[in-house]
């Protein structure tokens, strides 16, 4: 299996190309932190929120607890402060409850905004390269057997644009099934030069 071809032109694009996905891909998982962090800021008035509802609860239960060690003082008047510190329990549970749900949005927001930019690119790239690396694998180890240079003739018979087979002979395909060896290694050379190799 071939990583990047032989001849520098195809080589250098194919890492550039390489290069330009990576690229792509840290660009579009930076942004995705980005936003994550700038969707958990919204996050703050929840905690605001449920801090100030927690130290007012907190208050409240201390008062009514203070209240009924007070000699003759009875449970209603302790009452209300309990009642009010639940109330305040309450704002605070509402904080909590919009800090989660700012957190769920902002990992779904941001797993969206990287993982479909993402998978497009590698959906097109991967099978690309991975297909372009078999054929170049299989390639460079026929190219050095005999007849494995006939069967990198037949592909390029077979693949390659009339026009490229044309400038090989008029009659590639006549020469071609008569066996000559010059127009076999022309062919085999057009198809390995198609892919890169030498």
């Amino acid at each position: 299996m071939k990583l990047y071809a032989d001849r520098a032109p195809v080589a250098i694009r194919q890492l550039l190309t390489d290069v330009l996905v990576v690229v792509w891909v840290y660009a579009w998982v930076r942004l995705g932190m980005a936003l994550f962090d700038l969707i958990q800021k919204l996050a703050a008035p929840g905690r605001k929120l449920e801090d100030a509802g927690n130290g007012l609860a907190s208050n409240l239960n201390g008062a009514g607890d203070r209240i009924n060690k007070v000699p003759g003082v009875g449970d209603n008047i302790a009452a209300p402060f309990r009642d009010a510190a639940n109330a305040a329990g309450s704002l605070a549970n509402a904080g909590r409850e919009q800090q989660e749900i700012v957190n769920d949005l902002a990992w779904i927001l941001s797993l969206v905004i990287v993982i479909l930019p993402v998978l497009l690119v590698v959906a097109v790239w991967l099978p690309l390269r991975i297909r372009w690396s078999r054929r170049a694998g299989s390639a460079a180890r026929l190219r050095g057997v005999t007849a494995g240079r006939d069967l990198l003739a037949l592909r390029a018979l077979a693949t390659q644009p009339l026009k490229r087979l044309l400038k090989v002979d008029p009659e590639v395909a006549a020469l071609w099934r008569r066996g000559d060896p010059e127009t076999v290694e022309a062919l085999a050379r057009l198809e390995l030069r198609s892919l890169g190799l030498r």
